[in-house]
């Protein structure tokens, strides 16, 4: 899964390979630019059984805590518009 720019933020799930086979779902939420960026990591205790899975579950994730950063900040989520970004994760 690509990631995804969200107005100011760029989302990018990191998904890791378990032990047991299965996938542990984490996202990344990255926003502003050289000195004055910041990188939000966020591992998640649900396990999934492919890839894909725990990357569609991380991106929700990520989706639904920016919006609700820009609810807090009074700013609509209707003008943030979902765009393909450069790949992000660590």
């Amino acid at each position: 899964m690509s990631p995804l720019n969200l107005g100011q933020y760029r989302i990018a799930a990191c998904p890791r390979a378990l032990p047991s086979g299965r996938f542990a779902a984490q996202v990344s939420i990255a926003s502003g630019k050289g000195s004055a960026s910041t990188d939000r990591v966020m591992r998640f205790v649900d396990d999934f059984p492919t890839f894909d899975a725990a990357a569609h579950y991380a991106v929700a994730q990520g989706i639904d805590w920016v919006k609700d950063t820009l609810k807090l900040r009074g700013r609509p989520y209707t003008a943030a518009v979902l765009t393909p970004a450069d790949p992000i994760c660590i």
